[in-house]
């Protein structure tokens, strides 16, 4: 492994294990790097935001993203504690990052309280499948919404 893969990885470790110590949520951290330059940084803040969706990786792109004032960072790469849970992973995937270096893996998280195998079998079940009802309510207004956008002249398309 490239040294600055390491010394990033490092990074990324390091601060989710001060945030974490400091009582600001669990023992995640992340960087995002683009032309070896860190343009974003995150830590778990779940519970001291109390939000779920404030996962290390979630707040790294979202703070790299107001860094750069766009919605993309393409050609740049996460390194993460943690092995991306599917919330995460799907933010990687619409981020548009380039690569995702991770240190523990899901089954190291899992050991320690933090088990996502669940998520991964929910999202491969059909809906009518899933143990949290996912229930269609039709709406003119929505479908409405969605047919503006298709015409919509200045959208920015992501």
């Amino acid at each position: 492994m490239d040294p600055k893969h390491l010394r990033f990885m490092d990074l990324a470790g390091q601060i989710s294990q001060e945030k974490m110590r400091a009582g600001e949520g669990g023992p995640f951290g992340a960087i995002i790097v683009r032309d070896d330059k860190i343009i974003g940084q995150g830590w778990n803040q779940v519970t001291s935001q109390c939000d779920p969706s404030a996962h290390a990786e979630i707040v790294a792109i979202r703070n790299a993203c107001s860094a750069l004032g766009a919605f993309s960072l393409e050609r740049a790469n996460i390194y993460t504690s943690c092995e991306p849970c599917p919330m995460c992973l799907a933010a990687i995937w619409w981020a548009r990052l380039e690569s995702v270096y991770y240190a523990n893996t899901r089954q190291d998280a899992a050991r320690i309280g933090f088990d996502d195998a669940e998520i991964y079998r929910e999202v491969g079940r059909n809906l009518a499948d899933r143990q949290i009802p996912m229930i269609r309510c039709e709406s003119r207004v929505a479908a409405l919404a969605f047919q503006d956008w298709t015409k919509k002249e200045d959208k920015i398309p992501y």
